[in-house]
């Protein structure tokens, strides 16, 4: 089907409201995130998703609570002009402040060749999530030996040179993950995709905010 952008944001819903136990920590509000600064788009931190992935999300959440776990969100809806940021900011080859934080071991110009950052965005779809698990009782994130945007190989799922307990816990997010209909992505630990999602071919244009 052909791709198409929409302005339409009612069947989209405010995450943090349908799950309140939640942790939303919106990278792209912020200037901790491999720009730099705020990205376009996020005039606000809501972790807006479709109805149909936050049924799902709440799903994952109630299971891994009884485990003392709650879902920690650190992007969700991505708006298109976000992505056109992203965009920009690659083609900025001087500027490189975060280099040494989110890329260190790869060149800024393979970001996009090697499909770390995409042109077009399943986030923008607004059925795809970046998230961990957040340990309710050390308030600590679960240990996965490697941070959210952290570009490179380390990023990847089966990355091999991390402990036995980091890769059990990958493991264990990426399984309740599934379990509840989410498809991940090798590249990303961290990267999760509603199998059915509503619109698989429609890209949304709304601000956060």
């Amino acid at each position: 089907m052909k791709e198409v952008f929409s302005e339409d944001k009612s069947n989209f819903v405010n995450l943090k409201e349908e799950i309140p136990d939640i942790v939303v920590d919106l990278r792209y509000h912020s200037n901790y995130n491999f720009v730099g600064t705020k990205i376009d788009g996020y005039e606000k931190s809501i972790a807006y998703v479709t109805k149909e992935c936050a049924k799902k999300l709440k799903e994952v959440n109630d299971e891994v609570k009884k485990y003392g776990y709650v879902l920690k969100i650190f992007d969700a809806y991505r708006p298109q002009m976000a992505v056109n940021h992203f965009i920009r900011w690659g083609e900025e080859k001087d500027h490189t402040k975060t280099k040494d934080i989110f890329y260190n071991n790869i060149e800024k110009e393979n970001l996009f060749k090697e499909g770390y950052i995409s042109k077009k965005s399943a986030h923008t779809r607004g059925s795809t999530v970046d998230l961990t698990l957040y340990n309710t009782i050390i308030k600590e994130d679960l240990d996965t030996g490697g941070e959210f945007d952290n570009f490179g190989e380390i990023a990847n799922y089966n990355y091999q040179n991390i402990t036995e307990f980091q890769k059990q816990n990958r493991k264990y997010l990426r399984d309740v993950m599934v379990r509840h209909g989410f498809i991940p992505l090798e590249t990303e630990w961290w990267h999760f995709t509603l199998k059915n999602e509503p619109y698989p071919n429609t890209y949304f244009t709304f601000e956060i905010k």
